[in-house]
């Protein structure tokens, strides 16, 4: 079985498109209708359906897209091992990150990675914590960093970050003046949450129910797939709603946002490293996680100089 046809088999799955994949692929979608009628041929099943102008895989295709995946992670961890072995890391790494980590943390990380081993090909992979979860179980990336721990057995779990949610309000809101809001206040008050897979709300729920306060309560107006399009959604005057303080620090600096605390509750959340129960991550991916821990070190005894300074 070719391992080409597996990959544009593949790419042809997870884009939804014959066009798409072609273009990802640098192949012509005549090539890649061909590539797929005989990988059909060698199984003896029908591989994908199309319904309108979307493609999904049949049952026979959701099976061999299953072991494709392995198939093609296995001859990259071939050649990684074989480029590590003579001091060359190469290859693509593909993993995942809910918004926060994923806007705010990997992009500086990625970037001071890549100036060590510039041949690599890293494809960060966002959603919500769930999406990612689903992804890692999936084996489409190789871990993950999100906002919260999910009920899922087959997942490691180690916290490697923090962040702050904050009650953010738009300017002019009667709010806007205040130091202090009381948690009861919220009620009534309109409301715009991130979508349900997402850990910032998951989150921002335990916190409340933590004080007394169900989520329930809350005038929800809108929910928001992203944290951006929450504070877009903020700015715009459409509600209020908890945020992570990474990002709105720059609006809050520059006053069209405000913060005011919430009376009695302050929301700290980890960050969480999530990976495969007993799956031999690649040696790129190990290379990274360890480059993602010394970098991490290294800003925490930063932090703890500066304070010691600060003193």
């Amino acid at each position: 079985m070719d391992i080409h046809r597996l990959l544009i088999f593949c790419k042809v799955i997870e884009l939804q498109s014959f066009t798409k994949a072609a273009e990802v692929l640098g192949l012509t979608q005549p090539t890649v209708s061909e590539h797929l009628r005989a990988l059909e041929e060698l199984v003896g099943e029908k591989l994908v359906d199309r319904p309108g102008r979307q493609i999904l895989p049949t049952p026979a295709g959701k099976v061999l897209y299953k072991y494709a995946l392995e198939i093609i992670q296995l001859r990259d961890k071939a050649v990684q091992a074989i480029g590590k072995f003579k001091g060359d890391l190469s290859g693509s790494l593909h993993l995942g990150a809910s918004t926060i980590p994923g806007t705010y943390i990997l992009p500086r990380l990625v970037g001071t990675f890549k100036a060590c081993c510039p041949s690599i090909q890293i494809a960060v992979r966002m959603g919500g914590s769930g999406e990612i979860v689903k992804k890692i179980l999936d084996g489409e990336v190789e871990f993950g960093i999100i906002g919260a721990k999910w009920d899922e057995k087959k997942i490691l779990f180690e916290q490697i970050y923090s962040d702050e949610l904050v009650l953010a309000v738009y300017k002019g809101h009667p709010w806007q003046g205040r130091d202090c809001v009381a948690v009861s206040e919220l009620q009534g008050e309109p409301f715009v949450l991130r979508e349900g897979s997402s850990g910032t709300r998951m989150v921002t729920a335990r916190a409340l129910e933590s004080v007394g306060f169900s989520p329930s309560l809350l005038n929800v107006v809108a929910e928001m797939g992203s944290t951006e399009a929450v504070r877009e959604a903020i700015k715009a005057r459409i509600g209020v709603s908890i945020i992570s303080r990474h990002a709105v620090c720059e609006d809050i600096e520059r006053g069209s946002l405000h913060a005011p605390a919430l009376q009695h509750l302050r929301i700290r959340r980890p960050f969480f490293l999530a990976q495969r129960k007993n799956r031999e991550l690649s040696p790129l991916c190990c290379a990274f996680l360890e480059h993602l821990k010394t970098e991490r070190s290294l800003k925490i005894a930063s932090e703890i100089a500066g304070h010691i300074f600060d003193a």
